[in-house]
């Protein structure tokens, strides 16, 4: 049984991509020394699918003895009905900003379906948004280094530092051509930029992480291998954080971010915009 003085189950719901209920939840909660265990579930728009998310809130109570928290995003009233039957703390993360709003604009708000209204396909931002995620796809992980003129930032590391869930964030939720080059054990011996980066390293950046960190990841990969030993992972992050420092390129360390922490902390060192309404 967990410890109930600082254990909380907690979902993000919504009838759209879930996306507002858990950014919002996680900055929320940041404030907080707890022990969380989070489930986002999205696209809750039929009356059946609300029933089953009710009764798995219903079940964590049951489990645990205390009430989950639920941050949810709603437009569907009688979804949002059914949910609100369930036996937990609630907290409609639209209705703290759109209720002031009301107020102040005295304008009615008219709620619309996320996934329905929120995003026109035929819009400059929704086909930027594909493009970008394309062409992360195609440079991900060192599968390609052509076509860098069109990348918008390249993120450098050792592998499993955050560089690809950064870059796709990048791409879906700012609309931004990422590139990511991984460099491996074989680089260690006379590590620099590759030859087809150096032209673009005004647009480069780097991601480290703690030693104890990386040999924790790379264990859940391939465990107790040469590859996630502490010595291997010391030798890989001192060589690159050193030649980080020697070409000037700066680095952000993620061990204690979130994707969205390193994605906003990267937007600030570059000056890049996020392309999308």
């Amino acid at each position: 049984m967990q410890n109930k003085t600082n254990f909380r189950d907690v979902f993000y719901i919504s009838d759209g991509t879930a996306i507002t209920a858990e950014t919002l939840g996680h900055a929320v909660l940041g404030q907080f020394s707890l022990d969380l265990q989070q489930t986002t579930l999205p696209f809750v728009e039929s009356t059946e699918r609300a029933k089953q998310v009710k009764n798995l809130i219903n079940q964590s109570n049951e489990k645990y003895d205390i009430q989950p928290l639920v941050f949810y995003s709603m437009v569907i009233p009688e979804i949002k009905q059914i949910i609100e039957q369930a036996n937990a703390l609630f907290y409609d993360v639209l209705k703290v900003l759109v209720e002031p709003l009301e107020r102040d604009l005295a304008i009615k708000a008219t709620p619309q379906l996320q996934r329905s209204h929120s995003i026109n396909k035929d819009s400059a931002s929704y086909h930027n948004r594909i493009a970008a995620i394309e062409y992360t796809l195609a440079h991900d992980d060192g599968i390609s280094l052509n076509h860098l003129e069109q990348a918008d930032i390249i993120l450098l590391g050792v592998s499993r530092c955050g560089k690809t869930p950064t870059s796709l964030y990048l791409a879906m939720q700012c609309g931004l051509r990422a590139v990511n080059y991984p460099f491996i054990a074989d680089d260690m011996s006379a590590l620099k930029l590759p030859k087809a980066i150096e032209p673009y390293r005004f647009k480069t950046f780097g991601l480290t992480i703690d030693i104890e960190r990386l040999v924790a990841i790379r264990n859940e990969r391939l465990a107790d291998s040469h590859y996630a030993s502490p010595e291997q992972c010391q030798d890989e992050l001192q060589k690159v954080e050193a030649m980080f420092r020697r070409e000037a390129i700066p680095y952000l360390n993620t061990s204690s971010l979130s994707v969205e922490e390193i994605s906003t902390r990267l937007l600030s060192m570059s000056g890049l915009k996020r392309k999308m309404c």
